[in-house]
């Protein structure tokens, strides 16, 4: 069986615990990174790489991040949502952002997510988050809906998704369930010719997505990859970068 795999590493500079964090994401058709620098209770400085990207336009949004500059972070991962257009954004950028701008408000030393989720099979899937190496979420998906377990029996994982969590869901399970509720969203491309594709769809969904821009973002083929039986390669890359050993 196919899965689809993400992985998101967070770590703080051991020697400046607290002030500059590094974030790493790799899934099947994504590898970003993201360092952070809080000094003075603002973010002072925000940078991004996408090592691997599904489209030729995707790095060109690290410079959009620059908006975050001069904000304080929230220990609210999903705050950075609204302190900028995400739709002018790279998705998974904005989100690495700010989970590890919630790390920094939480002072957190470390923090990682480990994602899975099988391909459907006549919608069905069940899609699991460990965090820190501990099982958190499991989810039976039938298309684009939680069946269970409660709370997210009945639950949709497009809109209305966020806003539901933040309500009632503490802030750190929220954080959580909108993660995995990414990666069940987008596993389904798994099914899909992505390669076939010319430029990116003119959705207006992301940066690369905009009408202006998706001519120009091409689809970089051979951008996705299968981690199915792999997992340890997932931000295999990352390792001495995080651990700030470069």
């Amino acid at each position: 069986m196919s899965l689809f795999r993400r992985r998101i590493l967070i770590a703080t500079d051991p020697q400046t615990a607290g002030t500059r964090y590094r974030a790493a994401l790799e899934d099947d058709f994504h590898h970003f990174r993201i360092e952070l620098v809080v000094r003075d209770g603002l973010i002072a400085s925000l940078h991004a790489e996408a090592p691997r990207h599904p489209y030729s336009l995707c790095p060109m949004a690290a410079d959009q991040l620059q908006l975050l500059v001069g904000t304080a972070p929230e220990t609210s991962a999903h705050a950075v949502m609204r302190q900028v257009n995400a739709s002018q954004q790279c998705t998974h950028m904005l989100e690495l952002s700010g989970l590890t701008a919630a790390a920094a408000a939480r002072a957190l030393p470390q923090r990682r997510y480990d994602i899975t989720v099988p391909l459907r099979v006549e919608g069905r899937t069940q899609a699991t988050l460990d965090r820190d190496g501990t099982r958190l979420l499991s989810w039976e998906v039938q298309d684009l809906v939680i069946e269970g377990p409660p709370p997210f029996s009945g639950i949709g994982l497009r809109q209305g998704m966020a806003r539901w969590s933040l309500s009632n869901l503490s802030e750190d399970m929220a954080e959580a369930a909108l993660v995995l509720r990414r990666c069940a969203v987008i596993s389904m491309g798994k099914n899909r010719p992505l390669d076939a594709q010319k430029h990116a769809k003119l959705s207006g969904d992301c940066y690369a997505q905009q009408p202006d821009r998706a001519p120009l973002a091409l689809r970089q083929v051979g951008s996705t990859w299968n981690f199915t039986w792999q997992p340890d390669q997932l931000c295999r890359d990352d390792l001495d970068w995080i651990a700030f050993k470069d």
